[in-house]
């Protein structure tokens, strides 16, 4: 496989920002967690914000394709508040709330 696993994490990161239409200024917010080979031909990569228990975890195809299946983790419900959201930047709050409130 040519696909890295640095290649990987950077190829899921550009992905979430893009699914969510999040301004590249909003990038360094994100931090690449881990990047795992499974099998021969993709990986899964773990991503999260610094401080926040969220997480998302996106598989990598060695085509540099992301599968638009990607899971999202997070102990925090949608009915507990948003009140640890303060410190992020607008969008990213809100990309938190949605994802919180529909997993």
């Amino acid at each position: 496989m040519q696909l890295t696993s640095t290649d990987a994490g950077n190829i899921a990161l550009d992905f979430i920002m893009a699914e969510w239409n999040i301004p590249e200024g909003d990038k360094d917010w994100f931090v690449i967690i881990s990047s795992r080979l499974l099998g021969e031909s993709w990986y899964i990569v773990e991503l999260g914000i610094p401080g926040f228990p969220d997480r998302w975890y996106i598989q990598v195809y060695d085509t540099g394709e992301c599968d638009p299946n990607y899971t999202f983790t997070s102990p925090i419900g949608g009915n507990e508040g948003y009140v640890d959201l303060e410190s992020l930047p607008h969008l990213l709050g809100e990309v938190l709330i949605c994802e919180r409130n529909t997993r």
